[in-house]
This record gives structure tokens, sequence and C-alpha cells, in this order.
């Protein structure tokens, strides 16, 4: 129990950052295909399958919840104080996940005699390209849609809950990062704020946090049999894309420092932050020696 909240926890702190997805931490930890496989039993599984799985998410929600709290405290105050720091952090994270994940699928593909054809590339290309261009209309929109989440209408309401939607499915996958997402769409400051303002007890936040988590739900309803059916039949195509949303996801974030409600400039050779960039692949490193590790108790039991 104690092993699969620490998951949790894990996955936390990944989606709370722009950088890493909670779905690359399980994947690189070994625990991803269980992960995915309880969220699709818990909805579309017999009850017995949906009892194993909902124990299974409990164990995992409560992990996280803790870790998204500690995230909410800590974190939203850090990126704006050291946003050049954290943005090398969160490079370093991508840096050494895209070659872990690579890795990876070279060994799914010697176990599955999976074929790669050349034309699996252009999908790096549509991944890179689908980021880009998001973080570019984000850039050339203005403050507009750095809202108060406090005093919604229905142009914020409705962006609220499609950045719900869109997060949590990117969450899911192990690739482009959640909050990647809100980070290029202008929102991960406003909800990481309503979250912190929340536990401070300023009620007036709670109904824009209502309304990103019933987008977080239909995302998450919408995704799951997606993502099983795309890995299942079209896997190395899938694979291709998220590793190029994540190559995108490195234009992102050394432009988002210009998303603060203080915009600054993007992150430069000048502002860039070495020590934490190697922090961060250090961080990769560990986590995939933790999971190589428990493939390998795995195997032996």
């Amino acid at each position: 129990m104690i092993r699969t909240m620490i998951n949790g926890l894990c996955m936390s702190l990944a989606d709370s950052v722009p950088g890493v997805s909670g779905g690359t931490v399980a994947y690189i930890m070994g625990f991803y295909e269980d992960f995915i496989g309880s969220i699709n039993d818990i909805f579309y599984g017999d009850k017995s399958k949906k009892k194993d799985a909902a124990f299974y998410l409990i164990k995992i929600g409560i992990g996280w919840a803790i870790g998204m709290i500690v995230a909410v405290l800590v974190l939203t105050s850090m990126f704006e104080k050291h946003i050049y720091t954290i943005s090398s952090l969160f490079m370093g994270f991508i840096m050494a996940s895209i070659p872990v994940m690579i890795y990876e699928e070279l060994q799914e593909e010697a176990e599955n005699k999976l074929k790669f054809k050349p034309y699996y590339l252009i999908f790096i290309g549509i991944g890179i390209v689908t980021v880009v261009l998001l973080t570019i209309f984000k850039s050339n929109s203005g403050d507009t849609i750095i809202m108060s989440v406090s005093h919604l209408n229905i142009g914020s309401i409705i962006y609220i809950f499609l950045g719900g939607c869109i997060s949590i499915s990117a969450m899911f996958l192990p690739g482009i990062s959640g909050s990647t997402i809100l980070l290029v769409m202008g929102l991960y400051i406003p909800v990481m704020t309503a979250g912190k303002e929340l536990l401070h007890m300023h009620i007036s936040y709670l109904p824009a946090l209502i309304i990103f988590a019933a987008g977080m739900v239909v995302g998450a309803l919408s995704v799951v049999k997606l993502i099983e059916y795309c890995l299942s039949r079209f896997r190395h195509q899938t694979m291709f894309l998220i590793i190029g949303l994540m190559l995108g996801s490195l234009f992102a974030i050394v432009m988002g420092p210009t998303t603060l409600e203080n915009p600054e400039p993007p992150l430069s050779i000048g502002t860039f932050n070495w020590i934490a960039f190697f922090i961060g692949i250090a961080l990769i490193v560990l986590l995939q020696f933790a999971g190589t590790n428990k493939k390998k108790r795995e195997g032996t039991t």
C-alpha cells in the first residue's frame, strides 16, 4: 500500500509542474499499465474488476492528493519567484525522459516483435508542431487568457472546463504534461492559485475549481479507452506522437516566463540554470532505476 501511495505522490508532483506528466512518471516507474488498466476497469469493467480497480486507485489517489497539496502550497510561489530555475529543472526532466521512452520502446519492439516503419517519424513532427503552434497562439493572444478565476463569465467557464478536459488527457499520456498544456493555455497560475486560495478558505475560488474538476472527469472518461486502443493498435505511432509533444513542450517551457501575470522574458542561455537542469536529469534517472528494479522483482516472482 505504501509503495502505491508513493507512486501516486510522484505522479502528482509531476502533474503539478509543467515538464513531465504523471503518465511519464508512471511509465518510467513501471506501473503505467496497472494505472490505465485500473481506470479503464473502474468505468468499463465487471463488478470484481471495479472493486480491485477502486482499491488500487484509492491508494494512488491518497498519495496523489498529498503531493498536490504540497505542490499547491509550495510550488506556486516558487514558480513565480524562481521561474528560470524551475523552467531549467523542467527542461532536465524532459531531456532525460525522451531517451528513457525511446529505450523502453526499443525493449517493447524486441519483446513483441513490433516493426518500425520510417513514416512513423511523421508523428514526431505532428507532436512538435501541435505544441509550438499552441504556444505561439498563446504568446500572440496577449494577457486576455490569464484570467481571475474568482470572477467568472460564460467564456471563462467554457475555457476552464476545456482546460480540465485537455489537461487530464495529457496527464494520462506518458509524454506531454497536463500542466504544460495549462501553461500554454495560460491557466497554470490561475488554477494553482485557486487551489492555494481555497486551502486558505477563500471560497470564491471554489466554483472555478469545480468547473475544472468537471472538465477533468469528462476528459478522463473520453480518453482512457482511446489511449488503450491507440497503444494496442497503433503503439509506435502513438509513442512517436508523444515524443513529438515532449520535444514541442521544450519550446513551451522556454516561453513559459511570458505567461506569468507579470510577464518575464523567455528562458535564455543567460537565465538558464545548469544546476537545476542536471537535478532534473538525475531525478528521472532515479525514477528509471526504481522502475527497472520493480520490473526485475516482478520478473522473478
